[in-house]
């Protein structure tokens, strides 16, 4: 007689996991906003800005109805929310805690009813509210007809469930990959995403321009087959009276949800039965890597030298904040000269973007370690010792800034055609990258600052003008120092006979960095010797 009564019991608790989770998103949410004024006025301002680019990209797409490509625009912009929401769990895994399933490993739940709750709760935000948004657009551009509308408003809930799937799926299959130290490091990527995305939308928006939305035509074609966009494919099928078309490709979005539930609904389980690092006993041998030297190590030289360059190298490989800076140095320096190239508006000069955003890396070299600099400061006794340390991490930056610099370089070059100017372009950016060490390895020494490890600000709090000071100030002293240079540039390129000799750029440019790192190595070791007391307070500082 107890066996119904343990049934209904599991049944009533089945059909009410999914109100108490959208409660408990709602509580969260709520109390989360009690916490301080400044949390609620930005979550009000981003919800108002969202929703304000919400209603333009609306009032857009409604004002694409008539035109012959809409569908085009409609398709491409399903596939990229989808693509968005996929790739941003992995760039932002802290962005959504309330919705982290470890949270609710302990409780008596099914796999299957947890998937469903979750799935309805993850629809409460404004990022579900803007995707709907743009959804609801496009199906008004794109519908014509009654039946078109029915199935738009079943291909906008389709196309909304599968981003929103799509992202958990994905998010709870890399959970414990997330929410661990490497896991974290991912965030990094994230500028170099939207560095990269921001110039394809610029390029693509340009030649959309020039040559209208036709140009969109093969590229929708075949997405208009790929869910959830098959979903918004459907609709203009059914406007054009391909019932049949229209009914496969809502299949092919309805089979994709399916599809990505069922693989949600497995990594869920497997992430809430398998034991992690936490449950597992410790007691694996340990290897004996004692004596033994990384394969790098071996490269170096021996001595400090070797040792302060493999320190940095590391630094730029493990450390969060120095892996974030380097990350989005070489975006943005591999991206400004080669957009510019493919659009046909640069020119071969900007190659020298890639030196002078690695050089910055030089400056505030002390900052970079935080507290553990005192361990540093602890091996310096003397100028030749400070000359040691800067003279190391010069060349930990140069070993990855000459070869990627030349790189850059030779690429714009072949995108412009222009091979005969490339010995000079060379020679300018390798004088502009001795301009900055040197100016970098000085300013290290006389305006050093804190960068907090526990934020995402650059610089401690009372430090902003010491950080302002060292790296524009750095910089307007690096362009000076290659003034001759670029005056030289100038006069071969405007005088009669002088293109003949500009391939001399190139060994005089780089002779003339290499003097200009070794006289700002030598100026900044005394100071570094002498100042290491206020050096280690003011990059202790947070």
């Amino acid at each position: 007689m107890s066996t119904p009564a343990r049934r209904t019991t599991s049944v009533t608790s089945v059909t009410s996991v999914t109100p108490v989770v959208v409660r408990l998103k709602l509580a969260l949410l709520r109390n989360g906003l009690r916490q301080s004024t400044g949390r609620r006025a930005a979550y009000v301002a981003s919800l108002v800005v969202v929703l304000l680019f919400a209603a333009a990209q609306l009032i857009g797409l409604i004002a694409l109805r008539g035109n012959p490509h809409a569908v085009n625009v409609t398709v491409l912009l399903t596939a990229v929310l989808a693509l968005g929401w996929a790739v941003m769990p992995l760039f932002f895994p802290g962005g959504d805690e309330t919705l982290d399933p470890t949270r609710l490993v302990m409780l008596p739940l099914r796999p299957r009813p947890l998937v469903r709750a979750l799935l309805v709760a993850s629809l409460v935000g404004i990022g579900p509210l803007f995707t709907l948004c743009l959804l609801t657009g496009s199906v008004v551009a794109t519908a014509h007809g009654a039946a078109a509308y029915v199935t738009g408003v079943v291909a906008a809930v389709l196309a909304l469930l599968v981003c929103v799937a799509f992202a958990r799926a994905v998010a709870t299959a890399n959970l414990r990959l997330l929410t661990s130290r490497k896991g974290r490091d991912l965030a990094v990527l994230s500028g170099l995403l939207i560095a990269v995305g921001a110039q394809v939308v610029n390029f693509g928006a340009q030649r959309l321009g020039s040559s209208g939305l036709s140009t969109l035509d093969p590229a929708a074609d075949v997405l208009r087959w790929v869910p959830p966009a098959s979903a918004l494919g459907a609709v203009d099928s059914v406007s054009e009276g391909s019932y049949a078309v229209g009914a496969a490709q809502l299949a092919l979005s309805g089979l994709a949800l399916a599809g990505l539930l069922g693989h949600w609904q497995r990594s869920l389980t497997r992430l809430m039965t398998s034991p992690d690092g936490s449950t597992l006993q410790a007691g694996e041998p340990v290897r004996d890597t004692a004596g033994r030297s990384s394969g790098l190590g071996r490269l170096l030289p021996p001595g400090r030298t070797g040792t302060v360059v493999e320190r940095s190298l590391r630094y730029v490989w493990r450390d969060p904040k120095t892996k974030a800076a380097w990350v989005t140095s070489l975006a943005i320096g591999l991206i400004v000269p080669l957009f510019n190239a493919l659009q046909g508006t640069g020119s071969i000069y900007f190659a020298c973007f890639a030196a002078g955003m690695l050089g910055i890396q030089m400056y505030n070299q002390f900052g970079q370690d935080t507290s553990a600099f005192w361990m540093v400061a602890m091996t310096i006794s003397s100028t030749r010792d400070a000359y040691v340390e800067l003279r190391g991490r010069a060349l930990a930056l140069l070993l990855i800034t000459l070869p990627y610099a030349t790189l850059v370089t030779v690429l714009t070059t072949a995108l412009l055609g222009d091979w005969p100017a490339l010995p000079e372009v060379l020679g300018l950016s390798f004088a502009l990258l001795g301009a900055m060490l040197a100016t970098g390895a000085w300013s290290s020494a006389r305006f050093p600052y804190s960068i907090p490890q526990e934020s995402y600000k650059s610089v401690a709090p009372g430090q902003a003008g010491l950080a302002w000071i060292s790296i524009f100030g750095g910089m307007v002293g690096a362009a000076l120092l290659c003034a001759p240079v670029i005056a030289l540039t100038i006069y071969l390129n405007v005088s009669a006979d002088g293109e003949a000799w500009t391939w001399l750029l190139l060994p005089l440019g780089t002779a003339y960095g290499t003097l200009l790192t070794l006289a700002g190595l030598k100026l900044a070791a005394p100071r570094t010797a002498h100042n290491l007391p206020e050096i280690l307070t003011a990059v202790s500082k947070t």
